[in-house]
């Protein structure tokens, strides 16, 4: 069935532009994750520990990430979204190739730095193209599908990481013509970056919607976006920390979860790879779309607050099993645990952006998005790694207490975020009416 009405692409135009941006999300968090598999190796032929490792799992990336997001932001707001995108991927395939030259720490930091720049330009623009193409009672499951792009892309990092490994034990280094003899660890950032550079011709079968809403195609002073963001500020306060604590306690984890099974179990990290990057792609991507259908349902039904209203639902669901899960006593009760966890965790990051497309103007919508990355992933990415390292090993100062850090920062993390979800589901209804009356007032 067309979705052609009132102007929306036809649905077969716009599931075409969801899927490819989907892709184009799976080979970026590939490129992002797949550190947190190759903590060992790296950290050998680096000569590193936990906390530096984490800066290349986390902050390194995060901080450049947020800080150009915003301005690449404000280009998706009023310049192509699709050759912005584009021109992402390049930049950030190019560094993940990078990556796998890195002789020296500084090296692979430096390159950490650039695929962190490169993947800011995707995200605001991709949340703009899709808001631009589904109406809005279709917007936050066409998100969530965009969304799975986290999850399959973490699952395919592991599983890669994973065989990865299982070669390396059996093969050893490679010989490559014109790079020499490669560790396998480099050879995967090699590979992922090659793949990155063909898949942008994939973006020439994107089409640009037009531009919709209030304040649609218009160029707005950022003086103008600071004072209508001000005027939300309950709300954005409420939805980007209240979500950021849910990606601190996602990305915290994910960093750390194969070292614990390899330290807490003793599991191998080829087995690690395998089974958690199954439970990751699968489990994430069916919590994700679960949420994103669970907040169109709910606005069908009237709930003008759905989308933080899921988020909510999804941060009370995971506050018990993050507290449980690191406590279990073998690695088959942590893994039954596990699944229901990221199922949870996964289930708000469809409806976070929708909920943002949601309360603001057109021409703020990549701005917004981008306000919205930089403290989700700042929080999330930039300190979650790190803060359960630092727990690891100036709290404890032991590497085999690490499910006691992992409990400590993802209960504190996920019950912040169900106490600001909550405080934050009345003005984000009063957010609405106001778009209601800013899109009225006279140009």
């Amino acid at each position: 069935m067309s979705n052609n009405n009132n102007g929306y692409p036809s649905s077969l135009s716009a599931w075409i532009t969801v899927t490819i941006l989907m892709v184009a999300y799976v080979l970026s968090f590939i490129d992002r994750q797949i550190l947190n598999l190759l903590v060992g190796p790296i950290r050998r032929d680096l000569a590193i520990s936990d906390t530096e490792m984490s800066l290349l799992m986390g902050l390194s990336f995060a901080l450049f990430y947020t800080i150009c997001g915003i301005p690449l932001g404000r280009l998706a707001d009023t310049k192509s979204r699709r050759g912005l995108i584009a021109f992402g991927i390049i930049f950030w395939s190019a560094a993940t190739a990078a990556c796998g030259l890195a002789k020296q720490y500084w090296q692979f930091l430096f390159c950490r730095i650039g695929v962190g720049v490169g993947e800011a330009a995707l995200s605001p623009a991709a949340y703009s193209l899709i808001a631009d193409s589904f109406p809005p009672n279709r917007r936050a499951t066409a998100m969530a599908v965009y969304g799975m792009g986290v999850y399959l892309g973490s699952g395919i990092a592991f599983l890669l990481g994973g065989l990865v490994i299982q070669f390396a034990s059996a093969q050893g280094d490679v010989v490559l013509p014109v790079f020499g003899e490669v560790r396998p660890w480099q050879l995967i950032f090699l590979i992922l970056g090659a793949a990155g550079i063909l898949f942008t011709l994939l973006m020439l079968a994107v089409k640009e919607p037009a531009r919709r809403g209030a304040g649609a195609g218009v160029s707005v002073p950022l003086a103008e976006v600071g004072r209508y963001i001000r005027s939300n500020r309950r709300t954005v306060l409420c939805h980007n920390f209240g979500f950021a604590g849910l990606s601190f306690a996602g990305y915290g984890s994910a960093a750390w979860i194969p070292t614990f099974y390899i330290r807490t179990y003793g599991w191998d990290a080829g087995q690690v790879g395998i089974i958690y990057g199954s439970l990751v792609a699968v489990f994430g991507c069916i919590g994700i779309v679960f949420g994103g259908r669970l907040a169109d349902w709910l606005a069908k039904r009237g709930r003008t607050d759905a989308n933080m209203r899921v988020g909510l639902y999804a941060a009370m669901g995971a506050l018990p099993l993050v507290l449980i899960f690191p406590l279990m006593p073998n690695a088959l009760w942590a893994t039954v645990l596990l699944a229901p966890t990221i199922f949870c965790l996964s289930m708000p990051f469809g409806v976070a952006p929708a909920a943002i497309q949601e309360i603001m103007p057109n021409s703020m919508r990549g701005q917004a998005s981008a306000i919205y990355l930089f403290v989700i992933t700042l929080f999330g990415l930039g300190l979650g790694p790190t803060a359960v390292a630092l727990v690891t090993d100036y709290v404890f100062a032991d590497d085999n207490a690490l499910r006691y850090s992992l409990l400590i920062v993802t209960t504190l993390a996920v019950f912040g975020s169900v106490l600001l979800l909550w405080r934050g589901l009345s003005p984000y209804r009063d957010s609405l009416v106001r778009l209601q009356q800013w899109s009225t007032q006279p140009a």
